[in-house]
C-alpha cells in the first residue's frame, strides 16, 4: 500500500506502486524515493509514517516525520518548525550511537518540513508491559543499567531529552537492546534560571514534555539533567506498578508521587528512587552516573551504618586480590573504633573513591568494591573476582529445603546469601534477587532462573547445565569454570561477568549483552548461539 500524506487528502490510502494520490493527486514518491507505508502517529507538532527508501538495494524501512502542527497560529507554526529543526542537528550531532536512531534524510518538498531516520522494528516498553505484565526488581535494575548510560552520554553533549517515556523507548527485536527515540523536544542548552520572560521564543512560550512525566521545573520551563532523571524515575513506577502517572495518587501539599505501596522493591532500589523523584532540584540526583553509582553503594552502606553503632568494632587487615591495588577505605588505621562513625560520614569517602577511579579509568565501575560489615563486626574489603574469607560471616546461611520452602511462601529476596554446594536441581527460581550471593559449586541444572539478579554473585563451577537464565542480570557476576552447557541465556546482561573457563558449548546467546573479549574466554561450540543469533564458532 501507498500511503498520501497530504493533511488534506480526505482517502490516503493507494495501491502499492500508485505515483499519485487517487483522491487528492499529490506526489506518493518523496523526493523520488521515500514511498509511505502506513501512519505510525501523530503529536502536537508532526506525525510519523513507516516508510520505504526506493534509492537503496532491498528497500529498507525508514521513519518519516513531517511537520504537522495542530494549530495554525504563527507561534505554534514557528515553534514546531524550531522543534523539527532542532531534532534533525541533534540527531545528526549525537546519532552515532547504538541505542539512537540515526538520521538518514531532511528536506522542505512541497513547503513541508521532513525529517528521515532509521527505523527500529521492536515493541515500545509499554507494549511490552502489556503484553508480559509488570516488570520485576531484576527486570528494572537491567533497566536502568542499559539506559542511565546512555543518558549519561547524551547529557555530556549538553543536550537533555526532555520526553523520556514507556512510548519512546523500543526493545530493538534484533538484538534486544533499548534505543530511545523522539528527540522532538531535546533542548541543547542548559540554563539553571527561569527564562526571562521579555526574551522569550517560541520555544519558551510553551512547556514542552509529557505530563507526569516531566518533573516541576520542566513544566515551568527550567529543565535541567536531572529532569530527565526524574522521568526515568517515573519510568520504573510505571514498568513495576503497571500504572501511569495519571492513575497515581499524589500528596496535595507536597506534590510528590504517592508510589510506595503500588510496587513490591528491596529498601536499595526504594531509596535510589526516591531520589530520583525528588521534587525539589537541589535533593534530587544531579546526574546518571550519580544513579548508577547510587544502585551498586547503597546495599554496602545500609550494613555497614548498622554494624558501625556497635560499641565494639575490629577491623581485619587489608585484603587484596593480584588485580587490585585499592586498599579499604579504612586500612590507614586498622584498628580505630568505629562506633560513633555515621552512614553519612562513610559514603562521601566512598563516593569519591569511585570518582577518582572514574576519572581515571574513564569507567563508571571501579576496582574494588565499598566496604562490606560482616555479622561479626569485622570489616572485610571485597573484590569482584576476589575470593572473600568463607569463615567470615558476611552472608546469611540456607540449606536446600530451607530456600525453596521460603521461596514457595513468596520470598524473592536472597541477596548475600551463602548457597554455596546446594542440589537445586530443576527447581524453580524465576524471578529472585541472588544480589551478591555464594553459589559457588551450587547444582541448578535444568533450573528454572528467569529474570533473576546475580550481580555481583559468585556462580564459580556451578552446574548450570540447559538452565533456564533467559533476561538473568549477570553483571560482574564470577561464572569461572561453570558448566552453562546447553543453557538459555537469551537476553541476559553479562557485562563484566568472569566468564573464564566457562563452558557455553550449545548455550543459547541470542540478544545477550556480553562482549568478544568475554567469548573468547569461554568453551564454545558449533551449537552455541550468539548473540547476533547466528550459530557457531564465527
Amino acid at each position: 500500500m501507498s500511503y498520501c500524506i497530504n493533511p488534506t487528502c480526505p482517502n490516503p490510502e493507494n495501491s502499492a506502486y500508485s505515483q499519485r494520490c487517487q483522491s487528492c493527486g499529490s506526489q506518493l514518491l518523496l523526493r523520488d524515493r521515500y514511498r509511505v507505508i502506513k501512519p505510525l502517529g501523530q503529536g502536537g507538532f508532526g506525525a510519523t509514517f513507516l516508510a520505504q527508501d526506493q534509492a537503496l538495494v532491498g528497500e529498507p524501512s525508514c521513519v518519516i516525520k513531517q511537520l504537522r502542527p495542530s494549530g495554525t497560529a504563527p507561534q505554534v507554526l514557528q515553534m514546531a518548525r524550531e522543534l523539527l529543526e532542532r531534532e534533525a542537528v541533534t540527531l545528526d550531532r549525537i546519532g552515532n550511537h547504538p541505542q539512537i536512531p540515526k538520521l538518514l534524510d531532511y528536506f522542505e518538498d512541497g513547503e513541508q518540513l521532513y525529517l528521515v531516520q532509521e527505523y527500529i522494528h521492536g515493541a515500545t516498553l509499554q507494549q511490552e508491559l502489556k503484553r508480559n505484565g509488570v516488570f520485576s526488581e531484576a527486570r528494572v535494575n537491567q533497566f536502568l543499567s542499559e539506559l542511565l548510560p546512555l543518558l549519561q552520554y547524551i547529557h555530556e553533549r549538553k543536550v537533555i531529552h526532555r520526553d523520556i517515556k514507556p512510548t519512546n523507548i523500543i526493545r530493538r527485536a534484533q538484538d534486544g537492546t533499548l534505543v530511545l527515540i523522539d528527540f522532538g523536544a531535546v533542548k541543547n542548552q542548559v540554563s539553571q534560571t527561569f527564562a526571562n520572560p521579555t526574551e522569550q521564543t517560541a520555544l519558551t512560550t510553551y512547556a514542552i514534555g509529557t505530563p507526569g512525566f516531566a518533573p516541576p521545573e520542566q513544566m515551568a520551563m527550567c529543565p535541567v539533567f536531572a529532569s530527565d532523571i526524574y522521568a526515568v524515575g517515573v519510568t520504573c513506577i510505571y514498568l513495576l506498578s503497571g500504572k501511569p502517572p495519571k492513575d497515581l495518587d499524589y500528596n496535595q501539599t507536597t506534590g510528590e508521587m504517592l508510589w510506595e505501596q503500588l510496587v513490591q522493591t528491596s529498601n536499595h532500589l526504594t531509596v535510589v528512587l526516591r531520589k530520583m523523584l525528588e521534587i525539589s532540584v537541589r535533593n534530587r540526583y544531579q546526574s546518571a552516573q550519580e544513579v548508577l553509582e547510587a544502585l551498586q553503594i547503597e546495599p554496602y552502606v545500609d550494613g555497614l551504618g548498622q554494624s558501625m553503632l556497635l560499641q565494639s568494632s575490629t577491623v581485619s587487615k587489608e585484603r587484596m586480590c593480584q588485580n587490585c591495588q585499592e586498599s579499604s577505605v579504612f586500612s590507614n588505621n586498622p584498628a580505630a573504633d568505629f562506633s560513633g562513625l555515621a552512614v553519612a560520614q562513610v559514603r562521601p569517602a566512598i563516593l569519591a573513591r569511585r570518582a577518582n577511579t572514574a576519572k581515571t579509568t574513564g569507567t563508571y565501575e571501579v576496582a574494588t568494591e565499598p566496604t562490606v560489615v560482616t555479622k561479626s563486626t569485622t570489616l572485610v574489603s571485597t573484590h569482584t573476582g576476589c575470593h572473600t574469607d568463607q569463615n567470615s560471616k558476611t552472608w546469611r546461611s540456607l540449606d536446600t529445603q530451607g530456600l525453596l520452602r521460603d521461596y514457595l511462601k513468596g520470598k524473592r529476596d536472597f541477596a548475600l546469601y551463602n548457597l554455596s554446594m546446594l542440589n537445586l536441581q530443576d527447581v524453580d527460581l524465576s524471578e529472585t534477587n541472588f544480589h551478591c550471593s555464594q553459589l559457588v559449586k551450587t547444582n541448578l541444572q535444568g533450573a528454572n532462573l528467569y529474570n533473576s539478579n546475580f550481580a555481583k554473585a559468585s556462580l564459580n563451577r556451578a552446574n548450570l547445565r540447559d538452565a533456564n537464565l533467559s533476561r538473568a542480570y549477570l553483571s560482574h557476576a564470577d561464572l569461572e569454570g561453570a558448566d552453562l552447557r546447553g543453557s538459555d541465556l537469551s537476553y541476559a546482561y553479562l557485562n563484566n561477568a568472569n566468564l573464564q573457563g566457562a563452558n557455553l558449548c550449545g548455550a543459547n546467546l541470542t540478544g545477550a549483552k556480553i562482549s568478544q573479549e568475554q567469548l573468547a574466554l569461554a568453551k564454545m561450540n558449533w551449537m552455541t548461539v550468539r548473540p547476533c543469533g547466528r550459530q557457531g564458532l564465527l
